[in-house]
């Protein structure tokens, strides 16, 4: 896709500053989200900067280098997934400092670059809260995402999120909770294994691991998730047995 180069990052950070609402930064931190270097340009007046920019790679590195919170969001949004490298990969999972950044640039960017399998597996296991964090909501959206993918690349998921469920931080625990629930909502063999795993993991003696176990476990049985796993596969063709609602485990 050609790039358009009408718009500097001088120009565009102008823009942003014109969007700019110190009120709602208050609010923003309430949620967790990190107020410095923040202007609190909400996220529909981001989407609109980005359309009127269009796909930019290059604006994308020159709005990151500022270091403004909202302008790295925007360059998740704006970046294209073809022109990205792993050392851009590693170099911005390195400088997230905030949930809501970390998210964006993983859904808006870093799932459609060829590269995020491998991230997914390699940032779970780093240290980083949030570079650990990237990896499960990698693991997450690439769960609905990637509609072609095989069941055994979700598999290969589970083990990573029983060991990480111990991590006691918020950020971290929500995102594997996020993941275990979403790949378990793919399909009915990946349900049972979710299920399965998260019983695994609920079995674990870490307060963090149970939440996390007991808050997929809703969701994975719930009654309506199963019918409507079931009913997408029928569509296609294969049967299974109905579900029995088994009593799910409360921390």
């Amino acid at each position: 896709m050609k790039e358009n180069v009408n718009f500097s990052v001088d120009y565009v950070i102008k823009r942003l500053k014109s969007l700019s609402n110190p009120g709602a930064i208050e609010g923003m931190t309430r949620y967790g989200i990190n107020p410095d270097k923040n202007l609190g340009v909400s996220i529909p007046d981001l989407r609109q900067v980005a359309r009127e920019t269009g796909k930019n790679h290059k604006l994308a590195n020159e709005l990151w280098a500022t270091g403004i919170h909202d302008a790295r969001i925007l360059a998740g949004m704006i970046g294209q997934p073809d022109e990205v490298t792993e050392k851009q990969m590693e170099q911005w999972v390195g400088d997230f400092d905030s949930w809501d950044v970390c998210d964006g640039v993983c859904m808006n960017l870093f799932e459609k670059v060829p590269l995020v399998y491998e991230k997914a597996l390699g940032w779970s296991s780093r240290d980083e809260e949030f570079v650990k964090r990237a990896g499960f909501v990698l693991m997450a959206r690439l769960a609905v995402s990637d509609k072609e993918a095989d069941d055994k690349k979700f598999i290969t998921f589970f083990p990573y999120i029983k060991k990480e469920s111990a991590d006691s931080r918020n950020y971290v625990r929500k995102a594997v909770n996020w993941a275990l629930r979403q790949i378990g909502k793919r399909n009915v063999n990946l349900n049972k294994l979710a299920i399965k795993t998260a019983e695994e993991i609920y079995n674990i003696n870490c307060k963090s691991a149970r939440w996390i176990a007991a808050d997929a476990l809703r969701e994975l049985k719930n009654e309506k998730i199963q019918k409507r796993l079931i009913d997408r596969e029928k569509k296609k063709g294969i049967k299974h047995k109905p579900f029995i609602s088994h009593k799910i485990l409360i921390c």
